[in-house]
């Protein structure tokens, strides 16, 4: 637990790994900054139901990686049934970079965790990725940064072009890097600056109502079978060194380097 909300509501903060000696990488979540974005709930509740699984590939990502989830950063927000802002109206997802202890208590308290985490050397923070939905576009997409070095761009590419090329409603045609003023104090965009060029940071944005197919436009539609399910498509990329896992029925998302187990 993160303490809590300005509305003394809990921040929790979920950590899942298989503990063991040997070093391991960190991929940190977020979900829910803005409270009517709740398909991103839905995404995020089914990443943790399938790392907590007994699926064979959960058992390989809790051995090699330590997951930290934070579902709800805006948790005053959902309950009060705000649309984008928290109960003092900030749009969290513009405040990462002078986030008040105040004003702003969950983003300060994850930020100084992953400051404090990005300072440790025995820590190797390589994935960030902010869950959200999108309101007016269909299938999942990506924002990504912009960056001087040409190599770096091209290595953060290479994941959504996985995705792509793995899931009929992943759209990489959608996805976009870009370094937009509006969007400097945003998650993806902060912790892209502040993290070292081994790190990668997007936004995962899913669409509130489906996903469009060469053929038609579907519906996903809510439902057990779907929260419980476990399809995955692994895809192996050995000149870069990259394992994608994806299940679809949740939009699910990993990646990690020089993990040859799959």
């Amino acid at each position: 637990m993160l303490g809590c909300s300005a509305k003394q509501r809990y921040r929790h903060i979920n950590t899942t790994t298989a503990w063991g000696a040997f070093e391991k990488k960190l991929v940190f979540l977020t979900a829910r900054v803005h409270p009517g974005e709740s398909p991103a709930s839905f995404v995020c509740q089914g990443v943790i139901d399938f790392l907590v699984s007994h699926h064979p590939v959960a058992q390989i990502l809790r051995d090699h990686v330590i997951f930290k989830i934070v579902p709800m950063l805006n948790p005053d927000g959902v309950y009060l049934g705000n649309y984008r802002c928290s109960l003092m109206g900030f749009d969290l997802n513009r405040h990462w970079q002078d986030p008040s202890p105040w004003a702003h208590p969950t983003l300060h308290a994850v930020k100084q965790l992953i400051v404090q985490m990005n300072q440790d050397p025995s820590v190797s923070l390589e994935f960030y990725i902010d869950i959200h939905s999108h309101s007016t576009m269909l299938n999942g997409f990506m924002y990504g940064n912009v960056f001087e070095e040409e190599e770096r761009v091209q290595r953060q590419a290479v994941f959504p072009r996985l995705l792509c090329q793995n899931a009929p409603d992943f759209s990489f045609s959608n996805t976009s890097f870009n370094r937009d003023k509006v969007k400097a104090g945003t998650g993806r965009r902060f912790l892209g600056g502040l993290l070292d060029d081994t790190s990668y940071c997007y936004t995962l944005e899913v669409s509130f109502y489906g996903y469009m197919t060469s053929v038609c436009t579907a519906a996903v539609p809510y439902s057990e079978e779907i929260l419980t399910g476990c399809q995955y498509a692994p895809t192996i990329s050995p000149k870069e060194g990259f394992t994608c896992i994806y299940i679809p029925s949740h939009f699910v998302i990993l990646q990690s380097k020089n993990m040859n187990v799959f």
